[in-house]
């Protein structure tokens, strides 16, 4: 399969479960490689996982449940707790963060890019990301990217021993595809490049 068909593979999938083929042990390396593999800017490798399976995946999604729970008006509760118990389905959650202490130190060394670094910094996550997702797609597993950061953050921190340097970005939630990504449109080319010779 070519890289622009894997990208094409590499959809949100809302309809997840746990009945994946792959091992835990398989997919552990498909998320290490691909983020291993990532670019960074001065090959910075900022970009941080805790990976989470199992009881840990429940206790992640508990987390989020709890704290929307104390900020979502009650009637509109249900929803937003159906929503969480699909990701809870999932086989596994991986947090993608950034090491902060790494993105000080290179705007310490390199003064003149200082502002630069943690934009660059998100830019490193965005594609750590984006090689995870598509890895794990071209392995028949499903994902979708969450963002329930910063509210959860410090009870995430504290549940996963997380260091205070690194900073949650997102949550890839994966599993198997019990329902298929709906149809996906594309804006005009014309809106979207210019092309000069």
């Amino acid at each position: 399969m070519s890289f622009l068909n894997q990208i094409e593979q590499r959809r949100t999938i809302y309809s997840i479960g746990n009945n994946v083929t792959l091992s835990q042990a398989e997919i552990e390396q498909t998320i290490k490689d691909a983020v291993r593999l990532s670019p960074s800017s001065f090959n910075s490798q900022t970009s941080r996982v805790v990976i989470l399976f199992g009881d840990s995946h429940q206790q992640f999604w508990n987390i989020v449940r709890e704290t929307l729970r104390k900020i979502v008006p009650a009637d509109a509760f249900e929803g937003t707790n159906g929503k969480i118990n699909s990701f809870a389905a999932g086989f596994g959650t991986a947090l993608f963060y950034e090491d902060q202490a790494v993105v000080k130190a290179l705007q310490e060394q390199f003064a003149l890019y200082a502002d630069n670094f943690p934009v660059w910094s998100e830019h490193s996550t965005a594609i750590a990301q984006f090689a995870t997702w598509t890895a794990l797609a071209e392995k028949n597993i499903g994902a979708s990217l969450q963002h329930y950061n910063p509210i959860v953050d410090e009870e995430v921190a504290a549940a996963f021993s997380v260091p205070e340097n690194w900073k949650l970005r997102a949550q890839l939630v994966f599993g198997s595809i019990e329902a298929p990504a709906g149809e996906k449109t594309f804006i005009d080319d014309a809106e979207r490049f210019k092309i000069f010779n």
